[in-house]
């Protein structure tokens, strides 16, 4: 492994980095923000920079160690920076194989619903409705999966855990400060 000095792209950015594999704060649910604040809306742009700079199109607060609900999405139409959000419908069902900024080079193949509805309030108080499918309703789905500590792996099959263990063991080991490769970044279509 290498545990040289963070060269771009970074796993850390703005006081914030990216918590990875084995780390605690990935499987706590986290608590929802009663009063948005200047620092939430800090913490928000911070996300930002740190899942742009990390080539991801969606990042959830307890991926960074906040226990706040908040998240994060681009998916290439605009960005949504949305606290406390929740699924209020779902329809259909897809399956994409999804890759995650805290398991890098870990694939896995996910059923989720095709379209959702989701409710949240904006970084500025105002509540807001988003209808969203294909993509979109995916990377949703995923980043308000991790406010409640649920990860892509606990949808994968167990041959899929079987193939995945070693990584898992190494994820586990490395440090939050060690380079990650783009190679392993970028293993999958999607980087959530």
């Amino acid at each position: 492994m290498n545990k040289t000095a963070l060269t771009p792209p970074f796993r850390e950015r703005a006081g914030l980095k990216i918590r990875l594999f084995g780390d605690p704060a990935l499987r706590k649910k986290v608590k929802p923000v009663k009063e948005v604040t200047p620092v939430h809306r800090d913490i928000l742009s911070e996300m930002a920079q740190l899942m742009y700079a990390e080539s991801g199109i969606g990042l959830a607060a307890s991926q960074v160690g906040v226990n706040e609900s908040m998240i994060v999405v681009d998916i290439g139409t605009g960005i949504y920076k949305l606290i406390n959000p929740k699924i209020v419908e779902k329809e259909g069902y897809q399956v994409m194989e999804e890759g995650c900024l805290s398991l890098p080079g870990v694939c896995i193949k996910v059923k989720r619903a095709k379209k959702v509805v989701i409710k949240a309030e904006c970084q500025d108080s105002k509540p807001v409705t988003i209808e969203a499918e294909d993509l979109l309703a995916c990377v949703f789905q995923h980043e308000i999966d991790h406010l409640n500590g649920k990860l892509i792996i606990d949808y994968a099959s167990l041959f899929d855990k079987l193939k995945i263990k070693k990584k898992l063991k190494e994820l586990k080991k490395r440090s939050a400060y060690e380079r990650v490769s783009e190679s392993e970044t970028k293993s999958c279509k999607l980087q959530l």
